[in-house]
Order: C-alpha cells, then sequence, then structure tokens
C-alpha cells in the first residue's frame, strides 16, 4: 500500500468516526439531564472527545497501515548518483553452509539460510538512498556476484540459501581469496565509507595479515553454525570454529559475532558507517506511523474509562454523594 492510499483510508476513517460521534452525540442530548443533572452538560473538557476520537483513529489506522505494508529496505526517494556508503558483504557458500544446524533448537535451518536472516536484519537498517551494496561470494576462489547495488530485490536473491558452491571447484574454503577480492574492490572507495561483513561457519584455511584499505571503517565477522556439535560434510566434520573467527575479526581490528541464533545487536548495529542518521533528531515516517498507531491506539483505549470516571460535571457528582450519604444516614437513623 502506497504512503499516499494510507493517508486516504485514515482520513477516511477519522471522517466515519466523526460521523458516528455526531449520532451519538444528538442520541446522547435526549437524555442528558438523567445522566448530567439539570444542566443537562457533561463536564467542559469533554467537547473534546469527538474530534479526539476522530483523529485518534486517523491516526492509528495510517499508523498501522503503513507499518503493514513497511519494506525497510524498499526506498521511496531516488537514490544518489554518488554512494556516500557502502556495505561489502564476504559470503561463504562453501557447501559446509548447507549443514541444517543454525537457528534456534527447534527449528533448524542450514547456515547459508541463516546467513540470509543474519544479513537481511542489517539491511533492514541501511540508509538505501546512500548505500551501496556489494557482495562477494568465496569458496576455492571469490567471485562478486553483486556489485554496488541498492535493489532490494537483487540482494534478496542472492542470500536465498541456495548452493553457490557448484560455480565453483571443490576444495577447501579460502577466506584469504575472498578477503583480497574484497579489499581489491574497496580500495576506490572514500575512506571511512564502507562497512565489512564476513560471514563463515569458520570451516576455512588460515588467513594472512593483510592491510585493510582505509575505505573499510567496520569489520564485523559473523560465525554460523554449531560451534559445539560437528557435522559429517565432504568426509571430514564440519562446525563453527569460534576461536579461529575471533583471530580473524582480531586481525582485521573486527569484532566477532555468533549469529547461529541470534541477530547482530542492535548497538553494533547502530554504529555502522551507513545506518540511517537521525541528523538533528529527525524521525523517519517509520518513526512517525509508531507514534501515530501508540498515540491513537492508546487515545481509542483510554477514553472510555476517563470519561466514565470523569465525565460529568462535577457538581453533578457532589449531588450524587450528597444524596447517596443522605439517603445512608436516613437509613440508619
Amino acid at each position: 500500500m502506497t504512503s499516499t492510499l494510507a493517508i486516504l483510508v485514515a482520513l477516511g476513517a477519522a471522517a466515519i468516526v466523526a460521523l458516528a460521534e455526531w449520532i451519538h452525540g444528538r442520541r446522547i442530548a435526549r437524555v442528558a439531564r438523567l445522566a448530567f443533572g439539570a444542566s443537562g452538560r457533561a463536564a467542559r473538557w469533554t467537547t473534546l472527545v469527538a474530534p479526539a476520537r476522530a483523529i485518534a483513529a486517523g491516526l492509528a489506522v495510517w499508523g498501522l497501515l503503513f507499518l503493514a505494508s513497511y519494506d525497510p529496505v524498499e526506498i521511496d526517494r531516488a537514490p544518489a548518483k554518488i554512494a556516500s556508503n557502502h556495505l561489502l558483504l564476504l559470503l561463504d557458500v562453501s557447501p559446509s553452509m548447507q549443514i541444517k544446524d543454525a537457528g534456534s533448537p527447534e527449528t533448524k535451518i542450514s547456515r547459508a539460510a541463516r546467513a540470509g536472516e543474519v544479513v537481511q536484519g542489517v539491511l533492514d537498517r541501511l540508509d538505501m538512498e546512500r548505500t551501496r551494496i556489494t557482495i562477494v561470494a568465496f569458496y576455492t576462489k571469490a567471485l562478486p556476484i553483486v556489485q554496488d547495488t541498492f535493489d532490494k530485490e537483487v540482494v534478496r536473491n542472492a542470500l536465498d540459501g541456495l548452493p553457490m558452491h557448484a560455480a565453483f571447484e571443490s576444495g577447501p574454503t579460502d577466506l584469504q581469496k575472498g578477503l583480497d577480492k574484497a579489499y581489491e574492490i574497496a580500495r576506490v572507495w572514500p575512506a571511512d565509507s564502507a562497512t565489512l561483513l564476513i560471514v563463515t561457519d569458520g570451516d576455512v584455511t588460515a588467513t594472512r595479515a593483510t592491510p585493510t584499505p582505509a575505505s573499510v571503517a567496520d569489520t564485523i565477522v559473523v560465525g554460523l553454525g554449531d560451534p559445539n556439535k560437528g557435522m559429517s560434510v565432504n568426509g571430514h566434520s564440519s562446525r563453527q570454529d569460534a576461536m579461529a573467527l575471533r583471530q580473524v575479526a582480531a586481525r582485521l581490528g573486527g569484532i566477532y559475532h555468533d549469529g547461529n541464533r541470534r541477530h547482530i545487536p542492535s548497538e553494533i548495529v547502530a554504529g555502522l558507517t551507513m545506518v540511517a542518521p537521525r541528523v538533528g533528531g529527525a524521525w523517519s515516517e517509520r518513526d512517525l506511523a509508531m507514534f501515530a498507531m501508540a498515540l491513537g491506539c492508546s487515545t481509542l483505549g483510554l477514553l472510555g474509562p476517563v470519561l466514565l470516571f470523569f465525565g460529568r460535571p462535577h457538581s453533578f457528582t457532589q449531588a450524587r454523594a450528597a444524596i447517596a450519604s443522605g439517603a445512608v444516614v436516613q437509613t440508619h437513623s
């Protein structure tokens, strides 16, 4: 649903609620003296209830519709011609990535499928207007499969867990060749403009110390697969080598994260160079939609109880209390 359509539906909902409040007000007027005493009027503040309900309904409907159709990777504005940020994804596509020992204990999925989920969690929080994504797949060698794209569908297709190792010759997984290819691509980018995200199960050959290009500001090494129990593949046991991945992360000046069950923490993603900025506290449409939904729903939910306890005029409430206490006194006398 487009943003314009969501606004039109929200305005329609607000109009319907306003009409219902008007009809409700006419019906209340017939029994106003019974409900509110001789004056026939409720507390003064209740004149705001009808417009408040209409506005709250409109806000709630717009917020819910926007969030229901919101795609965090899709961008509404045309991407900038010159990218200021880059996400460089170094993706392990070796046969061991097809082992199903990742995810929750109840539902095991392949390491490749889990890689797609973890990376998607990062993509959801990127400023896609100014960020380009490059994916380098590595096994026995390294091949760039996506380069400088902002197209969410292209990225999703590359992360769907397909056995891409069929495009490579069989052999040991060579992370070093992947790093060399990734750094070759990153050297032409501006300084401190890129994040290197390495996603692997750690079943790789040793790496050597390689100078990191000036363009790479952040490096995250994500480990996948069960770190405790190995699974057989190609005649050997494969498990996530967490110790080796920690060493790789330290050698590259980055951090290691076990992505087998958990997404990359928000505090880590928030510090990346290409995360959508909050300059001057500006709110995104998603933030506004969440606020509108919370404000609208809470207003609609609370107005009823507030009217029940505070809707009658104070004089009428006091008179009722006096009559009730008098009746009690008369009964006891």
